[in-house]
């Protein structure tokens, strides 16, 4: 399964965040999510943003190119990229670790 599928706007991306980490990496495909370690502590959203910020370097995309759609508030996520060129689908799927973990 992947971690990612196609939506009407872009792409949905499955993800489950681990807060508080030693530093901002994605960890390994865990089931049909991505499991990425922030840096940020859960507290007033900043690990929210922090993945926003980590997910627009690693994709070439603005942050304004990103949403949360769900989760906010929860380790599992589903964050929507605003963005559907054939380029970021290989961007997205060079995101998993080779290995998968």
């Amino acid at each position: 399964m992947s971690f990612f599928q196609p939506s009407p706007t872009g792409y949905l991306l499955k993800l489950k965040i681990v807060p508080g980490a030693s530093q901002t990496q994605v960890a390994e495909v865990y089931g049909d999510q991505l499991k990425i370690r922030v840096a940020a502590p859960p507290q007033r959203g900043a690990a929210n943003e922090a993945l926003l910020a980590f997910l627009a370097q690693r994709l070439g995309i603005s942050k304004s190119g990103l949403r949360l759609k769900s989760g906010g508030r929860d380790r599992a996520k589903v964050v929507e990229v605003l963005d559907s060129s054939p380029e970021l689908a290989a961007r997205l799927q060079a995101l998993a670790p080779k290995d998968g973990k």
